[in-house]
């Protein structure tokens, strides 16, 4: 019989972390606080372009195309 899948793996070695040092310590806080922003950006709706171009993203391809010509930038 096989174990249930929705059962964590064991962990493959049982050392003890170092502690951190404060400059590890801070980069964390910053790359969490970076994550909230990012969040909390996403959650808001894009502003209404005004006069803008129609249809499909110019650039949905990693190319500008305007008027049926490509240019890769």
């Amino acid at each position: 019989m096989s174990e249930p899948i929705d059962q964590p793996a064991p962990q493959a070695s049982a050392e003890p972390r170092k502690p951190l040092t404060p400059a590890a310590q801070r980069a964390l806080a910053e790359a969490e606080e970076r994550r909230r922003q990012a969040e909390a950006a996403a959650k808001e709706p894009a502003p209404v372009e005004i006069n803008g171009r129609g249809g499909l993203d110019p650039v949905r391809y990693g190319d500008w195309e305007s008027k049926g010509i490509t240019s890769d930038f």
